[in-house]
């Protein structure tokens, strides 16, 4: 089954657009979505319309978490609570009843899908680092061969043997039996290293090769209707360079 799977795309359609016609051109068996589908962005109705309707499965992110008054988010810094404050007061009924129902992780066949760390799932921590992913050595026996993750924003690998973690620094490789494999999808609608196309990632668990991929999207639109609103201005003008 060849999978399409993204994260993070913080209520910007344009993003989103832009991935959901890769996805569509792409042929693939199905779609996930590794969470955070509010926060940050201009549109997020219309963000959670399209994943409710595209996605096979959606994993509970922590932007959504906040929103759904799910998790304690006010030590969060004032322009991303005041995001999340917005967001709550725009949702419609169903989007925020969508997001009450959201799980923090699903296994399908050897994959896991979650939305942080696969380790304290309700935690939502970064994995983007060797010594972050490291953490999950001492579940190595209850990791799936592969999970993926989001949160960080970053498109990044991991290999886990029983002892030590390496980092993968190809774009398209196979996951080896035998081996833990947690991936970091990158983002949607606010990417941050430096590179200001969407993500997405597919990964066929027939064959077991797995791919980052990125796509360009109309990020002027997708900006100016940050300008225009009431959310930080910043949200916008970090889409220009992607951090």
């Amino acid at each position: 089954m060849r999978i399409g799977i993204f994260s993070d795309t913080h209520s910007n359609i344009e993003a989103l657009s832009a991935v959901m016609g890769k996805l569509r051109e792409e042929k693939l068996d199905q779609l996930v979505c590794l969470g955070d589908t509010v926060g940050y962005g201009a549109n997020p109705n219309e963000c959670c319309d399209i994943v409710r309707e595209v996605a096979a499965f959606t994993i509970l992110g922590n932007h959504d978490a906040a929103v759904a008054g799910r998790m304690d988010y006010s030590y969060y810094y004032d322009a991303a609570r005041n995001a999340l404050d917005l967001h709550a007061s725009m949702l419609t009924a169903p989007n925020m009843a969508w997001l009450k129902t959201l799980p923090y992780e699903r296994r399908q066949e050897h994959m896991g899908f979650c939305h942080g760390s696969p380790v304290n799932l309700e935690e939502f921590e970064y994995i983007f680092a060797p010594e972050q992913a490291a953490r999950c050595l001492p579940d190595f026996d209850k990791l799936a061969d592969v999970t993926f993750i989001g949160h960080s924003h970053l498109c990044k690998a991991f290999a886990l043997d029983r002892d030590e973690v390496h980092e993968v620094v190809a774009t398209r490789f196979e996951v080896r039996k035998g081996m833990r494999y947690v991936i970091s999808v990158g983002s949607v609608g606010q990417p941050r290293d430096y590179d200001p196309r969407a993500s997405y990632v597919t990964y066929d668990s027939t064959t077991r090769i797995f791919e980052f991929k990125r796509v360009a999207y109309d990020v002027e639109s997708a900006a100016r209707k940050i300008f225009d609103s009431k959310l930080e201005r910043n949200f916008g003008n970090r889409l220009f360079i992607g951090v």
